[in-house]
C-alpha cells in the first residue's frame, strides 16, 4: 500500500496544541461552573450532586462505546467521529442556554449528552495526534497537554470576572461559543494518510475485565482504594463553589480558586519523572490519596476565602499526581495485552464511579449539614490505594523505564493505543 505524504510537522504540532487549548477552555466553561449554575437555577445540593453523577455515568457508558466504534470502523476518520459527537452536544448546549426553566429530567438529559458525547470525545481527539506520533511524527504531545491545563486555569479566571459582571447563566453562552470553535478546530485538523488503523491487533488476546481483576489481586486492591479515595477527593473540585461561598466568597470568586487549583497541577509534570524513579507508581498513588485527604482537612480548618486559596497548593501532590501515576501503575501492573483494558477499568473506577459516588455523597452531605459536613466525609484517613506491591511490577520486569508521563509516546519507542481511555482531567469524567 502506498502511504501518502503527511502534512507538515509545524501544522500538525500547533494545530494539535490549539485543539488542546480549546478543549480544556470548553471543559472549564461548562464543568467548572456546573454546580454553581445548577444552584442558581434553583436546584438543591442533592440534585446538583445527582447531575454530577449523571455526567460521570454517561462518560462511563459512552467513552468505551465511542472508542469501540472507532476501533471497529477504521474507515471513519477520527475527526469525523469527534466532530459529530461535539455537534450533537452543541445542539443540546444551545437548548440548555435558551431554556433556563427546564426541569430535573430535561436537565439530566442535557448533562448526560455533555458527559457522554462532548467530554468523552477527548480520548479520540487525543488519538488524532497519537496516530501521527505512532508513525514517528514528533508532535509535542505533553506540551499540548500542559497548554491545555494552562488554558483551563486561565479560563476559570476569565469566567470568574464574567460571572461577577453578567451572572452564572452567561457561562453557558461562553460554552456554546467555545464548543463551536472546538468543532472547527477538530474538523480542520489535517487528515491522517498513513497506515490504516488495524481492526485486530496481533499478539495475545486481552482478558475480560472480570478475568483481569481475578488474576491480579494487587491491581484489584489498588482499584478499590482508588475508588474510595476519589469518592472523597473529587467533590473538593466539583463542589468547590459551596466551599468558597461558605467561607465568605462569591460565585465570581470561584474562578480565582479554580485557577489556583489548576495552576498547581502544572508543576507535577516536571516533578513526576523524578518522583516515579524514587518511589514507584503504586506509592505515588498512595501519596496522592494522602494529600487529597490533607487538602480536605486544610479546607475544613479554613475560616475565610483566603484560607481556601492557601489550601489549593496541596493539589500539586494530590489529584495533580494521580493522573500520571495511575497511567504508569496500570502499565506496570498488568500484562501488555491487558493494558488497554486495564486503563479502561482504572478510568471507570476512578473518575467514573468515583465521580458518580462522590457527587451523590457530596450532594447529600451538603443538604444535611453544609460544606463542613462534606469536608468531614473527605477528611478521615484515606482507605486509599492501599499498599503498593513490594515485588517488582509487571511493567518494571518487562523493561518499562520511568520518564515523563508521555515520554514513551514522544520518544517513538512505544506504540500508544489511540483508543485508551485518556484520563480526562481534574474532576471525574
Amino acid at each position: 500500500m502506498t502511504i501518502q505524504r503527511q502534512p507538515s510537522l509545524r501544522r500538525l504540532d500547533w494545530h494539535y496544541m490549539a485543539m488542546q487549548i480549546g478543549f480544556w477552555a470548553m471543559f472549564a466553561s461548562i464543568v467548572g461552573y456546573q454546580t454553581a449554575l445548577l444552584l442558581d437555577r434553583g436546584f438543591s445540593n442533592g440534585e446538583a450532586g445527582l447531575m454530577t453523577s449523571v455526567r460521570c455515568l454517561a462518560g462511563i457508558v459512552c467513552q468505551p462505546l465511542l472508542g469501540g466504534f472507532a476501533d471497529r470502523h477504521p474507515e471513519f476518520p477520527l475527526k469525523r467521529i469527534v466532530s459529530l459527537s461535539m455537534l450533537l452536544s452543541l445542539g443540546v448546549s444551545v437548548w440548555y442556554w435558551l431554556a433556563p426553566g427546564m426541569g430535573l429530567g430535561e436537565t439530566a438529559l442535557v448533562w448526560a449528552v455533555i458527559g457522554g458525547l462532548e467530554v468523552s470525545s477527548y480520548p479520540l481527539m487525543d488519538a488524532m495526534a497519537i496516530q501521527f506520533i505512532n508513525d514517528g511524527v514528533p508532535i509535542r504531545y505533553s506540551l499540548g497537554r500542559g497548554l491545555g491545563s494552562l488554558a483551563y486555569a486561565l479560563t476559570c479566571v476569565f469566567l470568574g470576572f464574567q460571572v461577577g459582571r453578567s451572572g452564572v447563566e452567561s457561562t453557558l453562552l461562553t460554552h456554546v461559543v467555545l464548543v463551536a470553535a472546538e468543532i472547527a478546530l477538530v474538523a480542520t485538523y489535517p487528515p491522517y494518510r498513513g497506515r490504516p488503523r488495524a481492526r485486530d491487533a496481533e499478539g495475545p488476546r486481552p482478558q475480560s475485565a472480570l478475568a483481569l481483576l481475578r488474576s491480579n489481586p494487587s491491581f484489584t486492591l489498588m482499584l478499590a482504594g482508588v475508588l474510595l479515595s476519589l469518592t472523597a477527593v473529587l467533590p473538593l473540585s466539583n463542589f468547590l463553589v459551596n466551599i468558597v461561598t461558605s467561607r465568605g466568597g462569591t460565585d465570581a470568586d470561584l474562578g480565582l480558586a479554580m485557577f489556583v487549583m489548576g495552576a498547581f497541577e502544572l508543576p507535577t509534570a516536571f516533578l513526576f519523572p523524578r518522583l516515579l524513579r524514587r518511589f514507584g507508581s503504586g506509592r505515588l498513588l498512595v501519596l496522592s490519596a494522602v494529600f487529597g485527604t490533607l487538602k480536605a482537612v486544610a479546607l475544613l480548618c479554613t475560616f475565610n476565602y483566603a484560607g481556601v486559596l492557601l489550601a489549593q497548593p496541596l493539589q500539586l501532590l494530590g489529584y495533580g499526581l494521580f493522573t500520571p501515576a495511575s497511567v504508569y501503575f496500570v502499565n506496570e501492573s498488568v500484562p501488555e495485552a491487558d493494558r488497554v483494558r486495564g486503563q479502561t477499568v482504572m478510568m471507570v473506577a476512578s473518575n467514573g464511579m468515583g465521580g458518580m459516588l462522590g457527587g451523590l455523597l457530596a450532594g447529600w452531605t451538603l443538604d444535611m449539614g453544609g460544606a463542613n459536613w462534606m469536608l468531614k466525609v473527605g477528611s478521615p484517613p484515606p482507605v486509599s490505594p492501599a499498599a503498593a506491591p513490594a515485588r517488582p511490577s509487571a511493567g518494571r520486569r518487562s523493561g518499562v523505564r520511568p520518564g515523563g508521563p508521555f515520554e514513551k509516546i514522544v520518544g517513538g519507542n512505544h506504540k500508544f493505543n489511540p483508543f485508551h481511555p485518556s484520563q480526562t482531567g481534574r474532576d471525574g469524567v
